[in-house]
């Protein structure tokens, strides 16, 4: 009779183990899943869009947003592989720079694979080719690197970045938001933790597991990686830097594939900009969450594989901005709108050369 209670017991405690468990599992995000904005809480930023792509759209957009930006800027942009189709057109940041920054310079790093980028002098060499000569660009990890402290990071305690981005007093992220093919986007986030972090050692400490392959380290711990690194740059900066993310040729994939990037199939939208990191970020998500199944597919897809929507909620864990935001209509007199509203009425994409 002991021996069956021990045995009754037993299997009670192993049930309510694993009922313990499940509970614990069900209670933890996941990650992959989108979030819906009603699902949402805490404080909203505000974050403008327009509808027109173009460089006059481009100026409006910063300058909702610029009004920290002053001292010696570094406009921090993705340059671009050779030729590459999709980066944001040369000619509309030379008219925002000649207009608003005039004596600001393109911030760079080289990259941490073998291309077009990955020593200066080939770096050099891309920028003459994709039309980056109207103002100074400097390659800021050309001279060595510096480390920047990660507060509050779980995978850094510092961050390697370009040795030159602490000769700047504030910073204009300019972002082409597109897919990516391990982040699943690149939007602002991306841009600075990828794209301040120098290419031989900030790079790897965000890439690469120690003794494994280049490319070793995905999905939720590569999201937490780059947003940790991010936020080093961004609390350099303080309040001196903000973020402006062009939706325009989104390709599934990462401009560093220039040439044999993915085709695009998802419909051009407009230009978003912001003060607040998350909240530009998660507005572009969302536009591209509220367009049709058939608009989306692909880049939502692309997203969700590489669990890229870690990047989102690890910012907001980070505390580094508000996934919540009052979007300001720029082509409507400032009337507010939603995810939704953005994306009503897309257009099939379609090819142009605008540099």
């Amino acid at each position: 009779m002991k021996k069956v209670c021990s045995i009754t017991a037993f299997i009670i405690a192993l049930l309510t183990l694993t009922l313990f468990a499940q509970q614990n599992q069900d209670s933890v995000p996941d990650c992959s899943k989108y979030v819906p904005y009603n699902k949402r809480t805490g404080n909203e930023s505000v974050v403008y869009f327009t509808r027109d792509l173009s460089a006059n759209g481009l100026i409006r957009a910063y300058e909702q947003v610029n009004g920290n930006i002053s001292g010696r800027v570094g406009v921090k942009l993705h340059t671009g592989e050779q030729n590459g189709p999709n980066i944001i057109p040369s000619q509309w940041v030379k008219e925002l720079m000649q207009k608003d920054l005039p004596d600001a310079k393109i911030i760079e790093t080289n990259t941490y694979y073998k291309g077009d980028r990955y020593t200066t002098e080939q770096h050099r060499k891309t920028l003459q080719v994709n039309g980056w000569t109207f103002c100074p660009v400097d390659i800021l990890d050309e001279q060595g690197t510096t480390l920047l402290p990660v507060k509050g990071g779980k995978w850094f305690k510092e961050m390697s970045v370009g040795g030159h981005l602490t000769d700047y007093d504030a910073m204009v992220t300019l972002t082409h938001f597109k897919g990516h093919s391990q982040g699943g986007f690149g939007g602002s986030n991306k841009n600075i933790g990828i794209g301040c972090a120098d290419g031989r050692v900030g790079k790897s400490w965000i890439h690469t597991a120690q003794g494994q392959g280049q490319w070793s380290i995905r999905k939720e711990e590569l999201m937490e990686r780059i947003t940790e690194s991010t936020k080093a740059t961004i609390d350099h900066f303080g309040n001196r830097v903000c973020y402006v993310n062009v939706m325009r040729n989104m390709s599934i994939s990462c401009d560093c594939a220039g040439l044999l990037a993915e085709p695009v199939v998802t419909p051009n939208v407009g230009i978003l900009s912001s003060t607040d990191i998350l909240a530009i970020d998660q507005a572009c998500v969302d536009i591209i969450y509220a367009m049709t199944a058939k608009q989306h597919h692909d880049m939502v897809e692309r997203i969700e594989t590489r669990h890229g929507l870690r990047q989102l909620s690890y910012m907001k864990e980070m505390g580094m901005g508000n996934d919540r935001y009052i979007l300001i209509d720029l082509d409507n007199g400032g009337k507010r709108i939603t995810a939704a509203e953005a994306a009503k009425g897309l257009k099939p994409f379609i090819l142009k050369n605008d540099k």
